[in-house]
């Protein structure tokens, strides 16, 4: 479950961290993974919420990634609201079974410190209220770097999806394993 940064926009969707999971799985022994990618560019973690049930029953999934708030964030929604919803996503998975890792977002400081300090921590502190695995920030190493971003300073090139794919894997692998 994810936004634009994981449904491939302005890249090739071979070339998205997505695929390059699927990948990576096939080459390292973990073939009998399937990789679904419910991710929508501009999704908000309302869409995600409602989208989340059908998704859940439909595909039974054992692992649910929730890579989605960056654009509530962006557009300046309450962190209540967001932290209500992707709650509410952590236990809907939770309950149909699935283990959920939660992709940790942050935002640029032009919105305040009071407001980008109570975004960032939705998502290690749901991940710690809920017993999730958690990727802290899933731009490390990304946003900061010449060439690794497109032109409108918000979604990583081409160039960065494998770092993408590295940000995610080293929580990733060991839920595979279990």
């Amino acid at each position: 479950m994810g936004d634009s940064l994981s449904a491939a926009y302005g890249v090739q969707t071979e070339q998205a961290w997505v695929a390059l999971l699927k990948n990576r799985l096939d080459n390292q022994g973990f073939d009998g993974w399937e990789v679904v990618n419910a991710s929508i560019s501009g999704e908000t973690t309302d869409g995600g919420l409602r989208r989340l049930p059908g998704l859940l029953e439909k595909h039974s999934p054992d692992i649910v990634m929730i890579e989605l708030g960056g654009n509530d964030g962006l557009r300046g929604f309450p962190p209540n609201v967001i932290r209500s919803n992707i709650s509410k996503m952590i236990e809907q998975s939770q309950q149909a079974g699935s283990s959920v890792l939660v992709v940790g977002m942050q935002i640029p400081p032009n919105y305040g410190q009071r407001y980008t300090e109570a975004f960032s921590g939705i998502f290690p502190e749901l991940a710690k209220e809920y017993d999730t695995e958690l990727v802290p920030f899933f731009l490390a190493n990304i946003y900061d770097q010449e060439g690794l971003m497109q032109d409108d300073d918000i979604h990583p090139t081409a160039e960065a999806q494998g770092q993408l794919l590295d940000n995610v894997w080293p929580v990733l692998e060991p839920m595979l394993a279990d």
